[in-house]
Order: structure tokens, then C-alpha cells, then sequence
């Protein structure tokens, strides 16, 4: 069936996969094809079978398992990750992104707030939720560079695809001034110990550090 995703969901909640099945079960778009514990349980029921296209992953299991470690795990057989909480945790949430998660979403959001999050995961774009938002907005860490109103013009325009010059453009600068702009921003990166050498390595950082998110 052309256009359709496919989810898995990882949850130890009984009552909360008997939800998700319900939920789920009515959107023609998705189609579940596994529910588990842990992540460990997940795999290897689906062994002999294609990766779902997108999974939600409880973030706190009660196996003991490190949330980022799940999050790699999953990404590591080409699925994408939403993560799901009953808290929005801002620490967490910005762990989860960092280890490659794909969205954050708490537990009392909507049915069309979960599946526009899983649409948006599966064509490959971040699902932005206010959580998210929040918390990458108060995200102190070392770990995520301050950036200047205009590096961070010049960043998103660059590693939205446009080329340096474009992004000069619309921003009213020189290319010169743009470059400068740019090279502040690999440098503040590598010195945060998340170096960013290309444009693809750029892109990762604006969609880890939820920077296009306003």
C-alpha cells in the first residue's frame, strides 16, 4: 500500500500498547506492526522482517535500559525515533535528541498530535513539539554552542540547502561576512566537542540542537 508508515511501539505500559493499538487501528495512514516491553523484545520479534519505518520508545523502561542506548539501538537497525514520556523532562529530552532521537512527545498529547509527529518523522523532518521547544530554548549544557542571532541566520539558511552566497543575500551581508559568520560557528561547535566540518554535519547540529524550531 503506497504511502503507508508503518510503527512500532516500545512501552511497557500493557495498558498504554492496548491504547496505542486502539489509537492506531483507525488511522489508515499507519499501520502497527509490533508492540514490546523493551527494545531487546522489539528486535528480536521483528528479526526476520523489515524495520518499522518509525518507532515510539517510552523513554524510561523498567528493564533498567539507558534511553540512549535504546535510541541508538533502534536507529541502528534504520528506524526513526519518537520518543514518548509521561513527563517532559527537559534534560531528557535534550539526551534523547542528542543520542539521534527524532521527536519528543509527552503521553497527554492527542491522537493528531501523534500521528502528525509520526507523518513528519517518516518524511524525515524533526517533530517539533512544545516540549521540545522548551526545552532547547533553557539548554545550558556545554554541549550546545551560544550562538548570535545572525550566526544562527546564516547557519539555518546554509544547512537548509541554500548556498553561501544566497544565504548572504537574504541576509544583507557580504559573502565574506557570511563565511566569518559561518567559520564562528564550526569553531563554536568544535570547541563544544561536536565538530561540524560540512553542510551535512551542520544540518545534523540544527536538527539536534532543535534550532529551526523559532
Amino acid at each position: 500500500m503506497a504511502g503507508l508508515i508503518t510503527v512500532a511501539v516500545v512501552d511497557d505500559d500493557r495498558m498504554l500498547l492496548d491504547g496505542m493499538r486502539a489509537w492506531l487501528g483507525d488511522v489508515p495512514e499507519l499501520r502497527l506492526v509490533g508492540t514490546a516491553a523493551t527494545v531487546g523484545e522489539l528486535l528480536a520479534s521483528g528479526s526476520a522482517a523489515p524495520p518499522p519505518d518509525v518507532v515510539l520508545l517510552d523513554l524510561v523502561l523498567r528493564d533498567g535500559s539507558v534511553p540512549a542506548d535504546n535510541i541508538r539501538r533502534l536507529l541502528g537497525t534504520g528506524s526513526r525515533v519518537l520518543v514518548i514520556s509521561t513527563v517532559p523532562d527537559r534534560t531528557r529530552i535534550i539526551e534523547s535528541v542528542r543520542a539521534g532521537a527524532d521527536g519528543y512527545l509527552t503521553k497527554d498529547n492527542d491522537l493528531p498530535t501523534l500521528v502528525a509527529a509520526v507523518k513528519d518523522i517518516a518524511a524525515g523532518h524533526g517533530a517539533h513539539s512544545p516540549e521540545l521547544a522548551f526545552a532547547c530554548a533553557h539548554d545550558t549544557s556545554p554541549a550546545r554552542p551560544r550562538l548570535s542571532p545572525r550566526e544562527r541566520q546564516i547557519l539555518l539558511d546554509y544547512a537548509s540547502g541554500l548556498t553561501l552566497k544566497s544565504a548572504a543575500r537574504r541576509a544583507g551581508i557580504t559573502v565574506h561576512t557570511a563565511k566569518d559568520y559561518l567559520d564562528r560557528v564550526k569553531t563554536k561547535y568544535r570547541q563544544a566537542g561536536r565538530p561540524a566540518y560540512t553542510k551535512i554535519d551542520l544540518a545534523s547540529r540544527v536538527r539536534e540542537d532543535s534550532l529551526d524550531t523559532g
